[in-house]
This record gives C-alpha cells, structure tokens and sequence, in this order.
C-alpha cells in the first residue's frame, strides 16, 4: 500500500496568524522565525492561540522536506 501524504495545507485555517501574535508580543527571532521558548509558554492555554502553538510545534517534529 502507498503512504498516505499529509495534507498541511488543509490543516492550517489562517496562515499567519500564530506569527502575527508573535510579532506582536516580540517573539520573533531576527532570522524570521518564532521563538520556542514562547511557542511552549503558550501551547499551555485553553484558547486559539494555544491550539496554534500546540499545532506549530507538532509541524516541528515532523521532518518535511
């Protein structure tokens, strides 16, 4: 049987908005990327920006080339 392909792009609802926040309250890295450190602290909540940050840091671990 074939593997099955994931289909990221289905999955991210509004492209941009995880990074927006992060611009916002400065946790964006001079390279461009957001910090881990602050994708941890708000991975632990209960609301959007949480579940993006839970989501962003799964994308992570998985090794897409």
């Amino acid at each position: 049987m074939a593997k099955k392909k994931l289909n990221i792009k289905k999955a991210i609802k509004k492209p941009g908005a995880l990074t927006a926040t992060a611009k916002k309250e400065g946790a964006i890295k001079s390279d461009g990327t957001i910090k881990v450190s602050w994708l941890k602290e708000k991975a632990k909540g209960d609301n959007k920006t949480a579940q993006r940050a839970r989501f962003a840091l799964t994308l992570r671990k998985l090794n897409i080339k």
